[in-house]
Order: C-alpha cells, then sequence, then structure tokens
C-alpha cells in the first residue's frame, strides 16, 4: 500500500509541477508580448491549461473523494469561463482601439475573394509554364 501511496504522491507532483511550469511559460509570454490581444491570449491558455494540471495534480494527490468532485468541478467551470471571459475582454479591445492600423487590418471579404482568385491565377500560369518546359 506504501508503494500505491507514493506512485500517487509523485504523479499528483509531477502534474503541479507541470503547472507551475506552464504558469511560468504564461509569464514570460505576458511580459514579452507587446499587443494586449496577444498578451490576454498568452494569459488565458496559459491559465486554462496551468490551472488543469494542477487542479489534476491535486485530484490525484487527494484520491477519489469528494474533495476530488468539488476540484474536478472547479476544472469543470474554469474551462468555461476562461475561454468565455477572454473573448468578451477581446472583443472589447477591438471594439474600443482607436488605432486599429497599428496592430492589425480590417479585411473585407472581397478583399479576400479577390487575394484568392488572384493567387489561384498565378498558381495556373506557374501550372502551364512547368508543362510547357517539359
Amino acid at each position: 500500500m506504501a508503494v500505491f501511496e507514493w506512485l500517487q504522491f509523485l504523479i499528483g507532483a509531477g502534474l503541479l509541477l507541470a503547472g507551475l511550469a506552464i504558469f511560468l511559460v504564461e509569464m514570460i509570454g505576458v511580459f514579452r508580448f507587446k499587443y494586449v490581444l496577444n498578451r490576454m491570449h498568452a494569459a488565458a491558455m496559459g491559465d486554462t491549461l496551468g490551472i488543469g494540471f494542477a487542479l489534476i495534480g491535486l485530484i490525484v494527490m487527494s484520491g477519489v473523494n469528494f474533495i476530488s468532485a468539488k476540484l474536478l468541478l472547479v476544472i469543470v467551470f474554469l474551462w468555461f469561463a476562461s475561454p468565455v471571459s477572454s473573448h468578451l475582454i477581446a472583443r472589447l479591445e477591438v471594439t474600443t482601439n482607436e488605432d486599429e492600423e497599428e496592430h492589425y487590418r480590417v479585411v473585407d471579404l472581397r478583399e479576400l475573394e479577390a487575394e484568392l482568385a488572384q493567387s489561384k491565377e498565378v498558381e495556373a500560369q506557374d501550372v502551364t509554364a512547368e508543362q510547357e518546359a517539359l
């Protein structure tokens, strides 16, 4: 029985350390990125994955009991809440940003269709040029 407890502890500690490592990478990403949406993406992805690993490590360490069920419900709640809240914050940033041309460009659907048609024409010309060369 002692071997099972040690194995349970080591797996749980490994998952907790993995969660902490993900949080460390998230912090580096938040401080390195310049634009707010890039920073928010790093924070949201790191939070979801890091908290997931850390809480799964705690579930493994505590075993099968009522505390594990509560921690599992916390994971489920965070997996639903974190992406939704970060999406809403991103939409707020996009709608209130006054200097959008500095960070990204707004593309119209007609522009995308024109670029796609132009790239297909160039590919078709390249294929015919290769066939004529053979």
